[in-house]
């Protein structure tokens, strides 16, 4: 049986190509979309793909009338936790791509998700290289004293520092603190 998929931002850069490779996925099936520019219009009419007659919706709440098992959220970190925590409530496990929230907002979902007995996967970036330069870096942080974490980008990003600088620091701070050996002034 195909697992159920809803993808907020579903035609954003990110999003519509999640969208494409859970529509190709032979154990998935895209069956809501969340979309606020393009509500109203099917999914596969806009991003050009058949399979899915599944209509873009304006919000999460409304999305989450259709039935399924998880909610990818990829959207802005304004609307992010307000949608995590729609989803929860609508009984739906969640998988959270968008970047930006902070730690009170991932306390205040994980205590809904425990009360909800869901699951969420917060994951700051995706990449295959990401992931391995954090573990890389958690492997050198047991034997090198200093550290620090430099994150570039365009002058207008809503989310700085971004998701993948926040989780790195978070894991890193598990291992050790940076030894400062000149003073920061």
């Amino acid at each position: 049986m195909a697992i159920k998929v809803c993808i907020a931002g579903a035609t954003g850069w990110a999003g519509s190509a999640l969208s494409m490779a859970v529509q190709q996925a032979e154990d998935m099936a895209l069956v809501a979309a969340v979309s606020r520019k393009k509500q109203g219009k099917e999914i596969g009419g806009v991003l050009g793909f058949s399979g899915s007659d599944a209509v873009i919706s304006g919000s999460v709440a409304e999305a989450l009338t259709t039935k399924c098992d998880v909610m990818v959220e990829y959207t802005k970190p304004d609307v992010a936790k307000q949608n995590i925590l729609t989803a929860l409530d609508a009984g739906v496990h969640v998988v959270v791509g968008t970047s930006g929230l902070s730690d009170d907002d991932y306390a205040e979902i994980n205590e809904k998700a425990k009360a909800k007995q869901l699951g969420v996967l917060a994951a700051g970036n995706f990449a295959l290289t990401v992931v391995l330069m954090q573990k890389f870096s958690e492997i050198a942080a047991k034997y090198i004293s200093q550290w620090e974490i430099i994150d570039y980008a365009h002058d207008d990003k809503k989310d700085a520092p971004s998701g993948t600088a926040r989780e790195i620091a978070h894991r890193l701070s598990k291992i050790r603190s940076s030894e400062l050996t000149i003073p920061l002034e």
